[in-house]
């Protein structure tokens, strides 16, 4: 992995489609009414076909109608639209006006109301993609990334206009980029990263472009649009909207057709599988398999749409990592997870940053020299299997394997809901599996899991929440400890790299006072509490035990608090 930093920090790639007319979002755009209808119709079948009864269908109506009402009264965001109320009212008014009823007479009625929920729900959740939007609003991300880095390098007059330094000197790509590249021309790619900041999703629009790959479409929080810069990139990049809140069935069941009708229509997408933020900092263990179940039955329709003498566009899965110093939303994340797993209560999510603090953590991270690098995984086929540079599945010996087999009973492509279950579940088991193998170890991560294992260590007898409220003046490991536990640490951590079970930034080695000190200056480094300091008497410190625990995350299941 290391070796392949080297030779893509500063590679230029060339687009793999030239012009966007031929970029699948393009196409979905252009064809923006009919798709929907389509996503609509389809979801009404599917509705419609495991609800089979009058009653079973309006009782599924009641039940979202109660679940929207309740919603807009506890939680309404500026994002919403404005007619909702009036919409669900009249819903509400129809459902009354079928007491009474035979079935024969209701079933049009509410048949008729599920598909205007549906139709609604897949406008809301459908993307918008401009071209014209689009190269603005790449262009204005260019330039204002590239003057900040500028004038936070050069740090003369007149740095902020110059070009001497670009993105990617600040954000490095890792990994298995030529095979992605060849992957997509080749089939559907599902990029799959992880999931920390709100800042990941510009963050992997930018790495697509640069990788020369035509704009992948995406589901947003619709909490972001509630941040007028956020709403107006995620618009003009094509983005689709994801609303968490909306648990009810037509909304779900929108969401899954939405994605998977994209997918088969050869769209590049990109899920986040942790359907989240992580609040804790781990990397993602147990992934919502809603959507990925989308990309299974996307490839086994289009097995069903062709014979089998012709080629069938493939469906590839791809993990990626983000791995960030710090994370602007860190503090409050934790909290959210702490509060739940400490409480047992649920905390709506609720978004604390507004356009300007969201300018000021982009003007910290530029001016302070620290750097994000993003891992791209090697390509898998919907079960989880390893593809080729070819886009060949193999086996766990290395040997070519034919997907469609894994389709097929009796002789013939079948649909088979607890088959393709267990496939979701494989593929659920490979990703996590691969998010800890293609894991970059910062300095960062390193001395923010040595000092939190140390003060566990030390105070065996409290609990997570009894550490957390630890006396400042326990609060202190000596330096010489702390240098012989980084070192422990870090050796292991060379041992599974070895083994490929892990990646380290290449600053993870050399002197480890010196690893020490990267490590200290870049942990949470605009947080107001600083996670971790050395003091005067060149000791370790935390002004924030919560925040430094949210940091130690990155490493948990590595069994590396052995070392400790």
């Amino acid at each position: 992995m290391e070796v392949v930093e080297k030779k893509n920090k500063n590679k230029r790639y060339k687009p793999i489609l030239e012009g966007i007319p031929d970029w699948p979002v393009y196409q979905l755009s252009k064809n923006r009414k009919e798709f929907i209808e389509e996503v609509a119709q389809k979801t009404f079948a599917q509705i419609r076909k495991n609800r089979p009864t009058t009653k079973q269908l309006i009782d599924e109506l009641e039940a979202t109608v109660y679940r929207e009402q309740q919603r807009m009264k506890r939680n309404r965001w500026r994002a919403d639209a404005a007619d909702e109320p009036r919409f669900w009212a009249g819903i509400k008014e129809e459902l009354v006006a079928l007491t009474g009823k035979t079935p024969e007479e209701a079933q049009p009625i509410a048949e008729d109301m599920l598909y205007r929920i549906v139709l609604r729900y897949a406008n809301e959740i459908a993307g918008n993609f401009k071209p014209n939007s689009y190269r603005l609003t790449r262009e204005i991300v260019k330039f204002w990334f590239s003057r900040l880095l500028n004038g936070a390098r050069v740090k003369k007059f007149g740095a902020f206009f110059r070009s001497r330094y670009t993105l990617r000197d600040k954000i490095h790509i890792v990994g298995k980029v030529k095979q992605l590249r060849t992957l997509a021309k080749e089939g559907t790619v599902v990029m799959v990263p992880t999931h920390f900041s709100n800042l990941d999703s510009i963050l992997i629009g930018w790495i697509i472009h640069s990788l020369g790959l035509p704009a992948f479409i995406y589901g947003a929080g619709l909490n972001l649009f509630n941040i007028k810069i956020f709403a107006y990139f995620m618009n003009s990049l094509g983005a689709y909207k994801v609303d968490r809140r909306k648990k009810n069935v037509p909304y779900l069941e929108t969401l899954k057709f939405y994605s998977m009708c994209a997918i088969q229509k050869g769209a590049h997408s990109i899920f986040f599988p942790g359907g989240t933020r992580s609040r804790s900092g781990m990397l993602e263990k147990q992934l919502k398999l809603g959507l990925l179940s989308s990309t299974i039955e996307a490839q086994r329709n289009l097995y069903l749409e062709s014979p089998t003498t012709e080629p069938v566009r493939k469906i590839f899965i791809v993990p990626v990592t983000l791995n960030y110093h710090f994370v602007l939303e860190a503090p409050d994340l934790i909290d959210e997870y702490l509060s739940s797993k400490g409480q047992d209560r649920y905390l709506p999510e609720q978004d604390k940053y507004g356009s300007w603090q969201l300018l000021q953590f982009l003007f910290k991270f530029f001016t302070k020299g620290s750097n994000i690098s993003v891992s791209i995984g090697r390509g898998l086929d919907v079960m989880g299997n390893y593809v080729d540079d070819q886009g060949n599945s193999l086996d766990a010996q290395g040997r070519v394997i034919e997907t469609r087999d894994y389709f097929i009973s009796h002789g013939d492509i079948t649909v088979d809901k607890q088959r393709e279950d267990e496939y979701t579940r494989m593929l659920s088991h490979k990703i996590v599996s691969e998010y800890h193998r293609i894991n970059r170890v910062f300095a960062s991560h390193l001395v923010a899991f040595v000092a939190f294992e140390m003060w566990q260590k030390k105070h065996p007898k409290l609990d997570l929440f009894g550490l957390l409220k630890l006396p400042e003046e326990d609060q202190v490991l000596q330096f010489e400890e702390f240098r012989a536990a980084c070192k422990r640490v870090r050796k292991q951590i060379y041992k599974l790299k070895e083994e490929g079970k892990v990646y380290h930034a290449t600053h993870l080695k050399g002197n480890i006072n010196l690893v020490i000190r990267h490590g200290l200056d870049n942990v949470g480094i605009f947080h107001l509490k600083r996670p971790l300091l050395m003091n005067k008497e060149g000791n370790i410190i935390t002004k924030d035990f919560s925040t430094l625990y949210y940091y130690h995350n990155r490493l948990v299941g590595y069994d590396l608090e052995k070392f400790i």
